[in-house]
């Protein structure tokens, strides 16, 4: 435990009813419990400070990661992160809290896909917006696959986004489903094609399985192409058929398809803000959150420019290059899992990011079944905040109910990390580290 026990000022969990959170705290270390897992923490630490001095947020941090359509699970989260309250006068609605209004609530990425209600969801964010609230909405894997599958439906054939579609997957249904249910199910689909049209413009044709690895030999190492391919195939072998699970065949994909360009790409659109006010990353002081990673090209370009560049860029070419974006060093920010087919983040790469003034990635993309973890990637600080709070993935991993949590990076020097799945709440302070003897 803390030698300075912290006082949390939990919302009371009978006012939602939900499984209850944490009221006592812990040092976090690499592994919360354990003897021995503070030690290499602490050499990172101390090892960090000589590359430049650690900066705090002005204003508290309340980060929220894969949400994946779990409407309930974000507001029990908001909740749960004592930036918002129910309000008083509208039940179904919330409001923002006096520390609400004092914080910046970040969106981590993976808003979309999996989960039960991907529209509430959009909605439920879109009224946290509405409060006034300072919200950061950072692009997801998940998130940016629905926008490039798409804009590729627009474009002429080629092998660098013929794919793109099809590359959703079928963790795209259930999205899917929710907006034929909502737009089109009493609408005449005259219009659309046969299913032998919209297949060839759903799918990738053959040609493209031996065009890709050509067009990608430069870009990518071979075992990441190789993977490509076979995850393709996959695809390709199962889409349809989840889909007709779903109670959709291949026409009714399509114009859900066309809907979904006019929803979320068309000026206008009911959810067009969703990717109007998407961004690649978003830094305070020392931490920079992104929804997966870095490796040392993203950070070359980081160090060299900015953010602001950085997502100035991350819009360009998501709306011009879908090709040059997916396969580069910004994609990888979002997809990223430190493993041999990702772009590689090395010691040379952490020291430029610490001379830079960037010690923390908060990240989401990796879910954790026992509230958020530190890990040390190459030497450098990684907080995981994603918590497993969709239900589908909960039941997955046989985790009960409806997830909650979030993680806080509070001006006071703390991250503290709060979720329905561990006892205690999280406290990492890395000024104890740096006051420890040598």
């Amino acid at each position: 435990m803390l030698q300075n026990p912290i006082e949390l000022k939990l919302p009371p969990n009978h006012e939602f009813g939900w499984p209850g959170l944490p009221t006592e705290a812990m040092e976090w270390t690499l592994n919360p419990g354990q003897r021995g897992s503070r030690q290499p923490l602490e050499s990172v630490v101390k090892r960090s400070t000589h590359l430049s001095p650690w900066q705090w947020p002005q204003q508290p941090v309340l980060f929220f990661a894969d949400l994946h359509a779990d409407a309930e699970a974000f507001q029990a989260s908001l909740l749960a992160s004592g930036g918002v309250r129910m309000s008083k006068l509208h039940p179904a609605e919330f409001e923002l809290t006096a520390a609400g209004q004092r914080s910046t609530f970040v969106i981590g990425g993976d808003c979309l896909d999996k989960g039960p209600s991907n529209l509430k969801l959009l909605q439920s964010i879109r009224r946290l917006m509405h409060t006034g609230a300072r919200v950061i909405l950072l692009a997801g894997n998940h998130d940016v696959r629905l926008l490039m599958g798409i804009k590729a439906l627009d474009l002429a054939p080629d092998p660098a986004t013929e794919h793109l579609f099809l590359r959703m997957g079928p963790k795209v249904v259930p999205l899917l489903k929710e907006v034929f249910d909502a737009y089109l199910t009493d609408c005449d689909l005259q219009h659309i094609p046969s299913s032998k049209v919209c297949r060839q413009r759903l799918y990738p044709s053959a040609e493209w399985f031996r065009a890709f690895p050509r067009l990608t030999a430069k870009e990518l190492p071979p075992k990441a192409i190789a993977k490509e391919i076979k995850r393709m195939c996959r695809k390709v072998e199962c889409f349809e058929a989840v889909c007709r699970d779903a109670g959709l065949d291949l026409r009714q994909v399509y114009a859900t398809a066309m809907k979904c360009r006019e929803l979320f790409l068309q000026p206008g659109g009911e959810y067009a803000w969703f990717f109007d006010s998407m961004q690649l990353l978003h830094r305070e002081g020392s931490f920079l959150f992104l929804h997966a990673g870095v490796d040392d090209r993203f950070v070359r370009l980081l160090t060299h420019r900015d953010e602001a560049y950085l997502n100035d860029l991350y819009r360009r070419k998501i709306r011009t290059d879908l090709f040059g974006f997916y396969y580069g060093p910004l994609a990888n920010t979002m997809r990223t899992k430190y493993r041999d087919v990702d772009l590689p983040l090395t010691d040379d790469g952490v020291e430029m990011a610490g001379r830079y003034g960037v010690h923390v990635v908060v990240h989401g993309h990796r879910n954790r079944t026992c509230g958020q973890c530190i890990a040390l990637r190459q030497g450098m600080i990684h907080i995981e905040g994603d918590i497993t709070l969709d239900r589908n993935s909960r039941r997955k991993e046989g985790l009960p109910g409806v997830g909650m949590g979030v993680t806080i990076i509070s001006p006071e020097g703390r991250v503290i990390g709060i979720s329905n799945d561990f006892p205690y709440a999280k406290v990492f302070e890395p000024q104890r580290y740096l006051q420890a003897p040598e």
